[in-house]
């Protein structure tokens, strides 16, 4: 099975937009609105830092935005770094994001889907405190609240704000993970329909709507309720529910569960592509780089994926992992916008449909420095030497098994025997 395959280009803008927006609004909106606004102190600072947040991923998406249409390649920010950083750096992100960043993340997804899918049956347990869809419901309900003339929690609202370094730091680091996900377009970039035209669009439209979802969502649950009932619950999203619905307040689960399911399938789409493109340029098995010769699906890839995330969940002790994975995330993007400043002061006359001033990728870059050293200076823990260590020794691995290729004819014979059991051929560039 030598015949190469090519992914279809089927992503329009429609479906670029959802897997944008969906694949955000999945990803912890509900889980770090308290952590806010007790890192901030007040709720008019917490506004502040909601748009703030939604700024910044606004600029680093208009940055990769430029980057898709330069480097008209799926992968996101591997392929970018590969491009202009070198193999070692990029084998270090794709080893820290196939074994660590993409598993956990699609474990904690998959714990909130199934979690909220029990919680209406089963009363003793906990609500659900990560994910829900229905925000439509929780705006709704705000409003009608301002209708009525409860504005009393807006009464003084920067009064007890907390300034400095840390506390901003702290309370832009929550924000920000709600906002992960807005790159997953960029690793699909070969399945997009006209990308020149629809990446940028896509992005708009999709940090626009969600950035104005997350205000009116927090503003709904500032009206409903008191900033003490805010900051003591363990799930505001659900708090809100049984205050403003009463005996209805199970639809929030129910919600919270079908957005978990839309964000694990956006994750699960992205990461699959990643791990495709990895292995298409040599710094994965080759398997892993084909797709299937009927369906043209990146089943390899899939598989290994999920298998990857069901070692994660082994241990137990995730809550610990996912703590550091905004670390290492603003790591990576941060030498990914390098390369963006690098493309533009030494190759300026490379095709560019679609191009942002270089101010904005130093700005953004400086917001991911600061992202990065903010809990070391102020708070440092041991766990980030972990992460630097685990981080650092993706290189390490790349001597022996990429730059020397050992094991190679063992890794070809288990190609043959996969191939031929999962019906799979190399996939061709678009």
């Amino acid at each position: 099975m030598t015949q190469m395959h090519r992914m279809k280009r089927e992503v329009g803008l429609v479906g670029a937009v959802s897997l944008i927006a969906g694949s955000i609004i999945g990803a912890g909106i509900f889980m770090t609105p308290q952590t806010v606004i007790l890192s901030i102190g007040s709720p008019g600072a917490s506004l502040v830092v909601w748009a703030c947040c939604g700024l910044l991923a606004t600029m680093a998406s208009f940055c990769y935005a430029e980057l898709g249409t330069v480097i008209r390649e799926s992968g996101g920010e591997y392929i970018y770094i590969l491009r202009t950083s070198g193999p070692v750096v990029a084998f270090m992100l794709i080893f820290s994001a196939l074994l660590l960043l993409k598993p956990a993340g699609l474990v904690g997804l998959a714990l909130g889907f199934a979690q909220y899918v029990v919680a209406p049956f089963y009363s003793d347990c906990p609500p659900p405190v990560l994910l829900i869809l229905s925000l439509g419901i929780v705006i709704i309900g705000g409003v009608v609240m301002l209708m009525k003339g409860h504005t009393e929690n807006f009464q003084d609202s920067f009064q007890n704000t907390n300034v400095g370094f840390y506390p901003f730091g702290i309370a832009f680091y929550q924000g920000l993970w709600a906002y992960d996900g807005w790159n997953n377009l960029n690793f699909v970039i070969e399945e997009l329909k006209r990308p020149e035209v629809n990446l940028p669009r896509a992005i708009i439209i999709a940090i626009f709507l969600v950035t104005g979802l997350y205000l009116l969502v927090n503003v709904s649950y500032l009206t409903v309720l008191t900033p003490q009932e805010f900051m003591s619950s363990s799930a505001v999203a659900v708090t809100w529910g049984n205050k403003m619905l009463g005996n209805w307040g199970w639809i929030m689960s129910v919600a919270a569960g079908l957005s978990a399911f839309g964000s694990l399938n956006g994750s699960f789409f992205s990461g699959s592509r990643l791990c495709l493109v990895a292995a298409r340029e040599g710094h994965m098995p080759d398997v892993l780089s084909m797709v299937h010769i009927h369906r043209l699906t990146p089943s390899p890839s899939l598989i290994f994926i999920t298998a990857i995330a069901l070692l994660v969940l082994i241990p137990g002790d995730f809550q610990s992992i996912v703590n550091y994975i905004s670390f290492t995330s603003w790591l990576f993007y941060g030498i990914t916008l390098s390369g963006l400043i690098y493309l533009k002061i030494k190759k300026p006359d490379l095709p560019r449909p679609y191009k942002v001033p270089i101010l904005l990728p130093i700005l953004v870059l400086i917001a991911a420095v600061f992202l990065v050293l903010a809990p070391i200076i102020r708070n440092p823990q041991i766990e980030f030497l972990y992460v630097a260590l685990f981080v650092s020794s993706g290189a390490v691995v790349y001597i022996p098994l990429i730059r020397y290729k050992l094991c190679r004819g063992l890794f070809t014979r288990l190609t043959l025997f996969l191939q031929k059991l999962l019906q799979v051929a190399p996939a061709d560039k678009l």
